[in-house]
């Protein structure tokens, strides 16, 4: 079953929806969905060869100018963006990519992935070491996780994956072998 679940999540390109219960779903985090689009963006105009301007990348990925300062930094901080001050900044991409995976991206906006609390604190549960539930989070979260880091960037641009990404903005760039 656990199987059938992260098919369905890497086949949609919805990046991490998946539903749970009753009408209730787990669902990555705004900022990561913003991360992803950034990140898109500047693959898409150059994975790293051009500064794009703030706006552009905004209105690329239909990302809140705000909110974008704030995702630029953490993915900056964590060597996947260099910011550029002045007329001329603007954002690129430091890592190729192909090198760069949706794992990397995500987790660098919102920390290793993990399901339960008990996951990532077995500390606040007296019966995690033992627990059937807790050992099915883990397998989850290592089939989550595993999926994601075998999907670089490269890849979702060869797709024209999901994002919003307008494309009249940057057109595709051709692959060109090495």
């Amino acid at each position: 079953m656990l199987d059938i679940f992260f098919k369905f999540t890497y086949k949609t390109k919805n990046v991490l929806y998946a539903f749970v219960g009753r009408g209730s779903s787990m669902r990555l985090t705004r900022a990561g969905e913003y991360a992803v689009r950034c990140v898109m963006c500047l693959a898409r105009n150059g994975g790293g060869k051009k500064v794009v301007s703030r706006q552009d990348v905004a209105a690329c990925g239909d990302i809140p100018s705000h909110f974008l300062a704030k995702i630029a930094q953490q993915l900056s901080r964590a060597g996947i963006v260099e910011i550029l001050q002045g007329a001329r900044g603007g954002y690129r991409l430091i890592v190729p990519p192909e090198k760069l995976t949706l794992l990397e991206v995500i987790e660098a906006i919102i920390g290793e992935i993990f399901l339960t609390d008990c996951v990532i604190r077995p500390e606040s549960c007296h019966a995690s070491s033992s627990c059937a539930v807790n050992n099915v989070w883990m397998q989850a979260r290592d089939q989550l996780r595993q999926t994601l880091s075998r999907v670089t960037f490269a890849q979702l641009l060869e797709e024209e994956s999901c994002c919003v990404l307008h494309s009249s903005m940057f057109p595709a760039q051709e692959n060109k072998a090495l």
